[in-house]
């Protein structure tokens, strides 16, 4: 019965986590608000694989089927958001659009005052820093969710966590289960009440 209600519990979770991860990844392909990056393709490359649209989205919502699956989609989601955040955003600097901190292996996140070699867009690294970060947190909890339904159900199955119901339809069979007492009798002998 728990882990009936923990299932329930956890698939209900999954949506409101996926339909975040969607918005999340949309806001990805506005920096900064604006549309004119993503139709000129100057956007970060690691955008472009839709981890949080596909994979910790719309499958995640398949996954309630599939929690196995949902485990792997959400995992590609929080590696492939990892990569990106280390990467740095794609922007324009004074020596034309790149890939500025690709070569920092990740330092740049915490030293502010080289994010001005990004010009435009505006922000965008800081951008990127948090919407990566919060599909790093949401892919992360579906990976958790997942593996915890994986395992819950499995526990089921093999554990064999599902109680056989009998159902009594004899009101005098239900009246002598009421009252049995052990006897050193045969079980199929009737019981006489006292």
């Amino acid at each position: 019965m728990g882990s009936r209600k923990c299932g329930g519990c956890l698939s209900g979770l999954l949506i409101p986590l996926a339909l975040w991860s969607i918005i999340v990844n949309i806001l990805l392909y506005f920096p900064n608000g604006q549309t004119s990056y993503a139709s000129s393709n100057k956007l970060t490359n690691y955008v472009w694989y839709f981890e949080g649209i596909c994979f910790s989205g719309i499958m995640t919502l398949l996954s309630m089927i599939f929690s196995a699956l949902g485990i792997a989609f959400s995992g590609y989601c929080l590696v492939i958001s990892a990569l990106g955040l280390v990467q740095g955003p794609y922007c324009r600097t004074l020596d034309g659009w790149e890939y500025v901190f690709e070569g920092t292996a990740g330092r740049f996140l915490t030293d502010s005052s080289i994010w001005t070699e990004c010009l435009e867009p505006a922000h965008v690294v800081e951008w990127n820093i948090i919407l990566f970060s919060i599909l790093i947190a949401l892919s992360g909890l579906q990976v958790l969710v997942c593996l915890i339904r994986v395992v819950t159900q499995l526990s089921r199955i093999l554990c064999g966590t599902y109680s056989v119901i009998i159902q009594v339809t004899d009101p005098q069979w239900h009246l002598d289960l009421l009252h049995f007492t052990p006897t050193n009798q045969d079980p199929m002998t009737p019981v006489e009440r006292v």
